[in-house]
């Protein structure tokens, strides 16, 4: 099964979808069996709320968060190159990520380039931040996926859904359509 919830607020949603996440464990009795042994399988639910598309504009102040020098190109280029200070490092202060670049022709062209880089490289950082604390949740939502980690177990040769943190029983045929 798949659910979207969309324009959903948090509080609804977390109301909704509270006691979903866990272990599922399903029990039955295919029609193809013939000795009457009991099939199980299992699920593991990790509930979130539906992410966003909206780019984030990062915010740089380059009189207070960046520092700016400028110096010498190294390599080829003769006389010019070894007079001319073209070549730009560009450190961001509160994250402390420093980047050079010299392969523009100009120093307001390294300078542009440079500052592009902190951006990404900010952009990356804060993307890899929000994995972590995403595949963290989900893990503690998921637990180990063993048969002790159980949030519900549904019984079809019974009739019985049984979740096992509530201690609560509904009939198999009023949680299939949802009156539980």
């Amino acid at each position: 099964m798949s659910f979207q919830i969309l324009n959903c607020k948090q509080k609804v949603f977390n109301t909704i979808f509270e006691n979903e996440s866990g272990g599922h464990r399903i029990q039955r009795i295919p029609p193809t069996e013939k000795k009457g042994r009991v099939h199980t399988s299992t699920i593991t639910v990790a509930v979130f709320l539906e992410e966003t598309n909206k780019v984030s504009t990062l915010e740089i102040d380059e009189s207070k968060d960046l520092i700016i020098k400028t110096c010498r190109g190294s390599g080829a280029g003769g006389q010019h190159r070894n007079k001319t200070e073209t070549a730009v490092q560009v450190t961001h202060i509160p994250s402390g990520i420093s980047v050079r670049s010299e392969n523009g022709r100009s120093q307001y062209q390294n300078k542009m380039t440079a500052i592009n880089m902190i951006r990404m490289k900010l952009s990356s950082s804060e993307k890899e931040k929000n994995s972590r604390e995403s595949s963290a949740d989900r893990k503690n939502q998921v637990g180990s996926g063993m048969r002790g980690d159980k949030r519900r177990t549904i019984r079809f040769q019974d009739g019985i859904v049984t979740d096992h943190i509530l201690n609560v029983q509904w009939n198999l045929k009023d949680y299939l359509r949802g009156n539980y």
